[in-house]
């Protein structure tokens, strides 16, 4: 086994399926020890899943779909078909709306942005974010 950064470099499923725990997990407001403690594991090894540092085994994941409360499946949403390697919009969109939810501060503002009463203000507020993000885009440094 080589030590090269490409091998230390976690697996993209291992990524997707992490992230994919992480984000239930929060949506549960659980925390990882709690999460730990449910699947006899410490919490540094619920963050290593989380992180794809680790990988999840078929047992281990399945405890994790029990505690999580949804099917193994719910890990897997958003892959391309290993079959086909077909991506569906479905699947698009939902890598989109995980890569946001995985971000510190995506889960927050998906559960902060509902309440805001007003739909002109809600549309503000995407506004000020769509122009801060063009204002860091890569293309604009040109």
């Amino acid at each position: 086994m080589t030590d090269t950064p490409e091998a230390r470099t976690p697996n993209a499923v291992d990524l997707h399926v992490g992230g994919r725990v992480r984000m239930r997990r929060k949506m549960l407001n659980m925390s990882q020890e709690h999460l730990a403690d449910a699947l006899g594991l410490t919490f540094q090894q619920v963050q290593k899943y989380e992180r794809g540092a680790n990988r999840v085994s078929a047992s281990k994941l399945y405890e994790i779909a029990k505690t999580l409360q949804v099917p193994v499946s719910f890990f897997f949403d958003g892959l391309a078909d290993p079959v086909t390697n077909e991506n569906d919009d479905v699947g698009a969109a939902d890598r989109i709306v995980t890569e946001f939810l995985n971000t510190p501060e995506g889960m927050e503002l998906a559960e902060m942005f509902p309440k805001i009463g007003r739909g002109r203000v809600r549309r503000q507020v995407l506004d000020l974010v769509r122009a801060m993000a063009e204002e860091s885009s890569p293309r604009d440094a040109s």
